[in-house]
């Protein structure tokens, strides 16, 4: 029920009679909760389409529910797009042919892992999870922290490395962007996650805003 009460509202087309179920269903576990209360003793027939989409978002908050990839597709089209451009800094590690997100129905909760041409698959530390999607620049650090760690492990080798200060760099959230950061010299960005080979096309990394 949870599900179509959340579809609905995707769709702007939420149904009163499951929004009522769903409330009764929760009545037992969560009395407290203003909005199931709301919805139980109120006729949301009568109700404005904006006061019930608000109730069932409350609602839903209230439980925890998470949309996952499946019911919020487009958390997935912004890991992909995210993938492109991690794809760019992996050309200089050496990986050729191009890496697919992989969906892990077999993990819970349900997340999401790297499989690199070659079959070998990227997920140490754990998958990302759906709800690191929901913001292109999270997905974006969390998914090069992911293909870091998990290349760090496999092959032993540290991935990325500031030529200035002879340091590993990771990649970290800074200033609103994903970026590679060193923390050489009280830290720098050696560049946005995506553009490695500008940075290191120059011998000695130019140091970014600190």
């Amino acid at each position: 029920m949870q599900q179509r009460v959340y579809l609905g509202l995707r769709t702007g087309d939420l149904d009163p009679q499951d929004l009522v179920a769903l409330a009764c269903d929760l009545l037992d576990w969560l009395p407290c909760s203003d909005a199931v209360l709301d919805v139980v003793e109120l006729n949301p027939a009568e109700m404005s389409p904006e006061e019930m989409a608000d109730r069932a978002r409350r609602i839903l908050d209230d439980v925890g529910f998470d949309p996952g990839f499946d019911l919020a597709p487009e958390r997935s089209e912004t890991l992909r797009a995210a993938l492109r451009i991690v794809a760019r800094d992996l050309r200089l590690r050496g990986i050729e042919g191009e890496p697919e997100i992989e969906i892990l129905h077999d993990w819970f909760p349900v997340g999401a892992g790297i499989r690199l041409a070659d079959g070998e698959r990227l997920n140490w530390g754990g998958p990302i999870l759906p709800t690191m999607c929901d913001d292109p620049t999270v997905a974006l650090a969390s998914l090069a922290r992911l293909i870091q760690e998990s290349l760090l492990e496999r092959t032993w080798q540290v991935w990325p490395v500031c030529p200035g200060h002879d340091l590993g760099v990771h990649a970290s959230e800074r200033h609103g962007a994903a970026v590679w950061w060193c923390a050489g010299d009280d830290g720098h960005i050696l560049a946005p996650v995506g553009e490695l080979a500008r940075a290191l096309g120059h011998g000695r990394a130019t140091q970014g805003r600190r």
